[in-house]
């Protein structure tokens, strides 16, 4: 019964997996790989080395670099993703005329394809022919350099993916708020409890199982968030906003010569890093007595 599902996973996931352990123990690069030139066949002449990989890339300041502003950039995004999910979800769960167009107004981002998103804001944030310029030259202000200034540059990308990430948070805590029973809210009120006692003694404790879960797999996804960063700045301005998965990224498919190897050391602390978070959110859910 489990047999077509395992072999899916083998093939789309087992494979390259396999692939880059292999890759990262090895000196592979644009140079030493299997390759053709003209009717010429090259073998591949690279060798195996061990765990070089891995102490090089734990030994480079570079490495912690990165990790520091993705963890910075994931604990930001996540942070304010929630919070402004959460208060749009208390003032979409109320009873108000066009509830349904506001909820689907502010689903609409999750619609739209990442990619198409990415380009709009970025023609957004262009600092001469910009909307958002605009705005401020017709306001006296002068103009601001979203994606040319390293601070501004961070704040954009974290505005973006933020963006984008409300609406499955947005989604997921309204559907735990309906879930609330409506007498707790009255018995409280009947109690002389105010609006802030409701909040946190019925609608928190009533959202916990839902927000530990969302906030975990928002953690997960927006660590490994390629599209924004690399559509938007291409981790620029310098490097300013690169993350480790943009990281990887070049060093497979942008600087020459290509390194392949040290990018499947760099694809294989990533997973290692989220393995970890998913450590956590098993965890996580075990005290919240479901089961993973």
């Amino acid at each position: 019964m489990v047999a077509p599902v395992v072999l899916v996973i083998g093939v789309i996931i087992g494979i390259p997996l396999v692939r880059g352990v292999y890759l990262s123990l090895t000196d592979a690069n644009e140079a030493n790989v299997e390759r053709s030139i003209g009717m010429n066949h090259l073998p591949a002449t690279y060798h195996f080395t061990g765990l070089d990989n891995y102490r090089a890339v734990l030994a480079d300041g570079v490495f912690w670099d990165r990790l520091g502003w993705t963890v910075v950039w994931t604990v930001g995004c996540v942070s304010l993703t929630f919070l402004t999910a959460l208060a749009l979800a208390n003032l979409l769960n109320r009873r108000m005329r066009g509830r349904t167009f506001y909820r689907l107004a502010l689903i609409l981002p999750w619609a739209i394809p990442a990619f198409v998103s990415v380009f709009t804001w970025r023609m957004l944030y262009n600092e001469k022919n910009g909307i958002l310029n605009k705005l401020l030259s017709g306001g006296g202000l002068d103009a601001v350099p979203w994606l040319n200034d390293p601070t501004w540059a961070k704040l954009s990308v974290i505005a973006v993916n933020v963006w984008l990430g409300v609406p499955f948070m947005l989604v997921a805590l309204l559907g735990g708020l309906q879930s609330i029973p409506g007498e707790l809210y009255e018995a409280a009120e009947m109690d002389g409890a105010g609006a802030w006692q409701r909040f946190r003694h019925i609608t928190v404790p009533g959202l916990r199982a839902v927000s530990g879960t969302v906030i975990l797999l928002s953690t997960i996804w927006t660590f490994n968030m390629f599209p924004v960063i690399f559509l938007l700045t291409r981790g620029g301005p310098g490097d300013a906003t690169e993350i480790l998965v943009t990281y990887a990224y070049r060093l497979s498919f942008v600087d020459s010569p290509r390194n392949f190897s040290a990018s499947a050391t760099w694809g294989m602390v990533i997973l290692a890093v989220l393995a970890l978070v998913a450590v956590g959110y098993r965890r996580a859910l075990r005290k919240q007595g479901e089961v993973w």
